[in-house]
């Protein structure tokens, strides 16, 4: 028999990668999502089940994962660099985590795979393992903050019987990206990016994280974390690359922090005034500037993860992209 999968967050990057991933693999999928989400990509997949409910009300979740399921996948977050989506922002990932966390051991899911981030971890020099310190609740950011809280939502969880696994994916590129890199897909073909922050990290493919996924439910170790790198490079890299991917000649350079913070506080001020989120956040600038480095060795000696190189991410996404119109 097929086995079943509950996937929050159906709708979004990451969940709709998955689901891709599981439908291949002949999983029977049960797709959680907002009332009012766009859910046209999911008519897409035969043989997936769509269900209504909102992770921060734990009324909504009440009987919607299936006792004894195979596997609840909790792929739903919020990624936002903007100060003003603080508060819905911890909401999501640590109310919105500790939920489903709640839900999945009163439907006594035999598996619970956290879909978390490389940010947890904190901001840390060189190449961060899964035995580097978590420091992540400590960082002003609040993204990362709230990424680090709602892992310690998955640890209470665990303590209480919940058999967990943690991914933390680093930068992610494919297709299904609407709001993430996807933007700096447009703001590249539209001449807005004429410079970016200094710093860099590790890029993996969104194919790659939804099979890691899988592999997590079927073999992953209970109360584990597993890191989710692969190619390397700065942003300012990652910027040229996609002006090649879109045949486009761009100069773009690294500018100074401090300079980049200061024009990130106008459009922060200015863009909610043209209906529009900014094109660049203080948060992202200080993020950005760091230098996040991962090894994926454990992944891929207990998961069999494999990446790709950054050029055939980014054309991934940029395909999509076009094909869906957004470019």
């Amino acid at each position: 028999m097929a086995k079943t999968a509950f996937v929050t967050g159906a709708t979004g990057f990451v969940g709709l990668n998955l689901i891709e991933a599981l439908h291949e693999q002949g999983w029977h999928v049960i797709a959680l999502h907002r009332v009012d989400s766009d859910i046209s990509v999911l008519h897409r997949f035969r043989n997936v089940e769509r269900v209504v409910g909102d992770i921060t009300d734990m009324r909504s979740l009440k009987d919607l994962i299936p006792r004894h399921v195979d596997c609840v996948f909790h792929t739903a977050g919020n990624t936002s660099l903007w100060v003003r989506a603080q508060v819905e922002q911890m909401k999501v990932n640590v109310r919105g985590t500790r939920n489903v966390a709640r839900a999945a051991l009163e439907a006594r899911a035999k598996r619970f795979v956290h879909t978390s981030s490389i940010v947890a971890y904190g901001l840390h020099g060189g190449t961060i393992t899964e035995e580097t310190p978590t420091r992540g609740s400590a960082v002003p950011i609040n993204y990362i903050r709230s990424k680090a809280l709602s892992e310690r939502e998955v640890r209470r969880a665990i303590s209480a019987g919940l058999k967990a696994v943690i991914l933390n994916p680093s930068n992610i590129i494919g297709r299904y990206d609407t709001s993430s890199w996807a933007r700096m897909f447009r703001l590249v073909q539209q001449g807005r990016l004429p410079a970016v922050p200094p710093g860099g990290g590790s890029f993996c493919h969104a194919r790659a994280v939804a099979l890691a996924q899988i592999a997590a439910a079927e073999r992953g170790q209970v109360g584990h974390n597993y890191l989710l790198g692969g190619a390397q490079a700065s942003y300012v890299g990652l910027a040229r690359a996609i002006a090649e991917a879109l045949g486009l000649r761009r100069r773009i350079i690294a500018m100074h922090p401090g300079i980049l913070s200061a024009y990130a506080r106008i459009e922060e001020w200015i863009a909610p005034l043209f209906g529009r989120e900014p094109d660049v956040t203080r948060d992202a600038v200080a993020l950005l500037s760091q230098n996040l480095y991962c090894s994926s060795r454990k992944a891929e000696r207990e998961l069999g993860y494999k990446s790709c190189t950054l050029d055939e991410m980014v054309r991934d996404c940029r395909d999509w992209l076009r094909s869906a119109g957004l470019l």
